[in-house]
């Protein structure tokens, strides 16, 4: 199953288009080496496609969508079906591919790939999320209904940090709708994207519905750009988010934009302690920070600070080591740029003050002494005009907050311009309720440190860390995916009687 990659020079492979359901080779003159942030061995290069490439990828989805649009739902549905199996069948060797170019441990890995293919079996049940509304009579035999109906040619912005998940909440519930889409993976590592998309040809997906594209901003600009594009999907930061929904808006695209985030876990001192200190450090240098789910900053309530020795010790005994080894619990970051930006993060936070309790800058990694690993590190002492609390770290550090009520600590969340998510650890089912209520972040966990809703219920940040309205999955994604159409009709009888003329508004 090599057909996205193609034999080059140096043994270095090529990563191919997807267009009309053709792999197809690029004739661009940039290209990007695809490299193991473990080991900086190249695995793969990947083109960022010609200007004429991007526009034939659009021009295939947009002619594929005259018959797909059309294709029954059943059999559309049938697809995600035989989809859904062979990505559990293939999970563990898509895995693989993962850990190797984006650094995740491989059980990391798998979960990735896991909680996007739950979003492919919940596309299996498009039979039922699609459904439009009936009324009967609403007027004098007046009956009104609405239909979901797929609404064009969609587009997809995938991030580095979940190469599997993001574009499997993407393309797999857009098409199933009877939409076409057109992918762009991160150009850091699309291989095990690119696996994903050979097995959903391999379920029966036609050619020309979904189609991929590589590449960096020229290509996120021509597909926020061109007129047939209706959707546009983003995942990623804030900056470039913003800049995609503006760019697409201002096109006249419908966009969903998911960016960055500083997401607070409020500790109070009822928790309990054993659990929320493994929560804690579990959610904060997991996938080495690099989630926009990651908690990033905790706010210890009270007495909670006396636990930070407790927190410390078991930040302490994680291992940093490549993905692919056994018992590994931090992998490398993505790239040596992103190690530098952490690493230049970390020293502003001692410049400005905070207390560093737990340094991860000088961590060596024998076997492995090229790779861009930062350890865990931890802050007590932060203050919200400290870099390490303003800015997204993305990597593994946790900083910490202390206030002496829930109230100041409900406060401190609220005023940040972030809304990814939050979590409350807490006993009290008194102010969980208060928590929940009075929070102003979109995604809330009571005792849960990272509060991704499963697919059956909409991912749902707010504020600073979203810009659209609906969610990448759920309920909201096929509203997002689909436009409605109101039908109101009257049926009459060869023998009905005539009203006459009626020039009012109002329905008889």
């Amino acid at each position: 199953m090599n057909a996205p990659l193609n034999d080059a020079k140096a043994d270095i492979s090529q990563v191919k288009l997807l267009i009309n359901g053709e792999w197809v080779e690029s004739k661009t003159q940039e290209w990007r080496d695809i490299v193991n942030p473990a080991t900086q061995q190249v695995l793969a290069r990947v083109p960022f496609a010609t200007s004429d490439e991007v526009n034939s990828a659009i021009s295939a989805a947009q002619q594929a969508f005259a018959r797909w649009k059309r294709t029954p739902i059943g059999a559309r549905m049938r697809i995600m079906l035989k989809y859904q199996a062979l990505i559990r069948e293939h999970m563990k060797r898509i895995a693989q591919t993962l850990s190797a170019e984006q650094g995740k441990t491989l059980a990391d890995a798998e979960g990735d790939i896991f909680r996007g293919l739950e979003v492919v079996e919940h596309a299996c049940s498009v039979g039922s999320l699609q459904m439009g509304e009936f009324a009967e009579n609403v007027a004098g035999e007046v009956d009104t209904y609405t239909l979901r109906q797929p609404i064009g040619v969609c587009a997809g912005i995938t991030p580095f940090n979940f190469p599997a998940m993001i574009p499997l909440w993407m393309f797999p519930m857009a098409i199933v709708c009877g939409n076409t889409f057109v992918l762009k993976p991160s150009e850091q590592d699309p291989l095990s994207t690119m696996q994903l998309v050979e097995l959903a040809l391999e379920a029966g997906i036609p050619p020309g519905v979904l189609n991929v594209v590589h590449g960096g901003k020229g290509v996120v600009d021509a597909l926020c750009t061109h007129p047939d594009i209706k959707v546009v999907s983003f995942v990623g930061s804030t900056a470039v988010g913003t800049h995609v929904y503006d760019l697409a808006g201002q096109h006249g695209k419908r966009v969903q934009a998911m960016m960055g985030a500083k997401n607070h876990a409020v500790v109070l001192p009822d928790a309990n302690k054993e659990q929320t200190l493994n929560a804690l450090v579990g959610a904060a240098f997991g996938a080495a920070g690099q989630r926009c789910m990651a908690t990033s900053v905790a706010v210890l309530v009270g007495k909670t600070r006396e636990w930070l020795p407790e927190l410390k010790a078991k930040a302490e005994q994680l291992k940093v080591n490549a993905g692919s080894e056994s018992g590994t619990d931090v992998g490398p970051l993505i790239s040596k740029r992103a190690r530098e930006r952490v690493l230049g993060l970390i020293e502003s936070g001692v410049a400005e003050g905070a207390t560093l309790l737990l340094d991860g800058r000088d961590v060596q990694v024998p076997g492995y002494e090229q790779g861009n690993f930062v350890g865990p590190t931890l802050f007590s002492g932060v203050t919200t005009e400290m870099r390490i609390y303003t800015e997204e770290i993305f990597g593994p550090v946790l900083v910490t907050m202390e206030v002496d009520t829930l109230d100041e600590a409900i406060a401190l969340v609220n005023r940040n311009p972030f809304g990814n998510g939050t979590g409350l650890f807490t006993q009290s089912g008194a102010a969980a309720r208060k928590f929940q209520s009075e929070i102003d972040v979109g995604q809330v966990g009571i005792n849960i440190p990272i509060p991704v809703p499963v697919p059956f219920f909409s991912f749902t940040g707010s504020r600073g860390s979203k810009l659209g309205d609906l969610g990448p999955y759920g309920k909201q994604v096929v509203q997002f995916y689909t436009q409605t159409k109101t039908v109101t009709a009257r049926w009459f009888d060869d023998d009905s009687v005539n009203d006459g003329v009626n020039t009012t508004i109002t329905l008889r």
